[in-house]
């Protein structure tokens, strides 16, 4: 079974996209030449700024669709390796958000 990865993007406008793929070179130049996803065609240059590998893609979908539903604030902990910061924009059970 191929490795999986979950990535975020910076775009040119500040913003951040979240995806997973099993070939993260291909997907992030898919991006960057306007097909890898309608939003980031819209706001090209991206930038690859995160980066998880798993043993399976499915786990690498599951962990994007978890961090699809946290803050722009809370991404840049997870960029930034701020763990503590990112432990404290959590809400609820912090194990659950990690």
């Amino acid at each position: 079974m191929k490795k999986g990865y979950v990535y975020i993007l910076k775009c040119r406008d500040g913003t951040f996209y979240t995806g997973s793929t099993n070939n993260i070179d291909a997907r992030v130049y898919q991006h960057n030449i306007g097909k890898g996803s309608n939003y980031t065609k819209k706001r090209l240059p991206v930038t690859l700024v995160y980066l998880e590998e798993f043993e399976r893609v499915d786990e690498a979908f599951y962990r994007e669709k978890q961090i699809q539903g946290w803050s722009h604030k809370k991404k840049q902990a997870l960029i930034d390796s701020d763990f503590d910061r990112l432990i404290s924009l959590c809400k609820g059970n912090v194990f659950d958000k990690i």
